[in-house]
């Protein structure tokens, strides 16, 4: 009898993780377990920022699971195409993607909300409404039907309204503008007369080079000197009323995340956190120094739009964003709660950010 129970005391131990505080066997986990992941983008690989960031993602990851999981990371074309991320990953080709919530408009328009909004939000605002103003729990159920759960991926802050081989002197200089300008953006500017397009990134140059289309955003001082769109347009046009906080996204597949034991997870989660600030960190530094060389080395004729096409484009996405929300249940949910961050945002900042940026002028 005293045999027998020894046995299945031996048992019953071993089925409980073997001895106590030895974690290679502590409960179910695999503590030597690989994971291998895939990462695929819509930037070509390592450009400057945007490409970057999703390496910078895999080394973090690498670094803080002690090599548990390994990702390699894929630029646009080399695994899919830039705006098959969204469907590789959902599908499980790649196990996580970076790239932008808007290039998904054809899934679901209310995509565009999570990148940004015209006349919404600034970067600062977005990731607030996104970690404590329930807008990153909103996203989540949006992506929930297509087996996927998006983490914010980083931010460029506040862009330029793009580059222009047309002056932009009113509201009719608009119409019949061929613009690469995606999301809701794109919208506004479709309602205003011009003709949006979506084109990669890797494809602007040539596509302003050749007048493919007249006008191109992209981000920023910072970015656009990387591509040389000083060399294919002759103005440079502020400010970014379509993009005022434009949020990036990691897009994981559910089931890879959800295979993952819970200390992996809560890593994945860390390393997208701490590269979301660290993108922001890099554009505030770098568009400083690159803006002074486009305009001192290049002769870049800087310009701002006028206050009435300003107003007109306000008016304008007013409308859209309207409509969008009327488009879905979910779109209307989405709308509302950034609508209500906005405003209390915007009240708030009216006696801290703004105020401080006027007091810091008048010095």
């Amino acid at each position: 009898m005293r045999v027998v129970i020894m046995v299945l005391l031996s048992l019953i131990l071993a089925s409980c993780g073997g001895k106590d505080g030895d974690p290679a066997t502590a409960g179910t986990v695999d503590m030597q377990k690989i994971y291998k992941w895939k990462l695929v983008t819509t930037w070509p690989k390592n450009y400057p920022g945007l490409g970057t960031a999703p390496e910078n993602f895999a080394k973090k990851v690498e670094a803080m699971s002690g090599g548990r999981i390994q990702i390699k990371v894929f630029g646009a074309g080399q695994l899919v195409p830039a705006f098959e991320v969204f469907d590789a990953v959902s599908q499980g080709t790649a196990e996580i993607g970076h790239g932008a919530a808007y290039y998904w408009t054809g899934k679901s328009k209310a995509t565009g909300f999570f990148t940004s909004v015209p006349f919404g939000l600034n970067a600062q605002e977005m990731n607030g409404w996104l970690h404590y103003g329930g807008g990153l729990e909103l996203w989540r159920e949006l992506y929930s039907p297509f087996n996927l759960i998006p983490f914010a991926g980083g931010s460029t802050g506040v862009q330029m309204a793009g580059w222009f081989n047309r002056e932009i002197n009113s509201m009719e200089d608009i119409k019949g503008l061929k613009m690469r300008i995606p999301g809701l953006g794109g919208d506004v500017i479709t309602r205003a007369g011009g003709v949006s397009v979506t084109i990669p990134g890797g494809e602007l140059y040539t596509s302003m080079q050749t007048g493919v289309i007249d006008a191109t955003e992209w981000v920023g001082p910072y970015n656009d000197l990387a591509f040389g769109f000083h060399q294919v347009a002759k103005y440079y046009y502020y400010p970014g009323w379509h993009e005022p906080g434009s949020i990036l996204e990691l897009i994981v597949n559910k089931n890879a995340y959800t295979s993952l034991p819970a200390d992996l997870q809560a890593i994945v989660e860390g390393a997208a956190r701490a590269v979301n600030q660290d993108m922001l960190d890099e554009y505030t530094a770098r568009n400083n120094s690159a803006l002074v060389e486009l305009v001192e080395t290049h002769s870049v004729d800087v310009r701002k739009l006028p206050d009435d096409v300003i107003a007109e484009l306000r008016r304008l996405s007013a409308e859209v964003l309207d409509e969008l929300g009327q488009d879905s249940e979910i779109s209307g949910r989405i709308a509302e709660s950034v609508k209500a961050f906005k405003k209390q945002a915007m009240e708030y900042h009216a006696i801290s950010e703004e105020a401080y940026y006027k007091a810091r002028k008048e010095q």
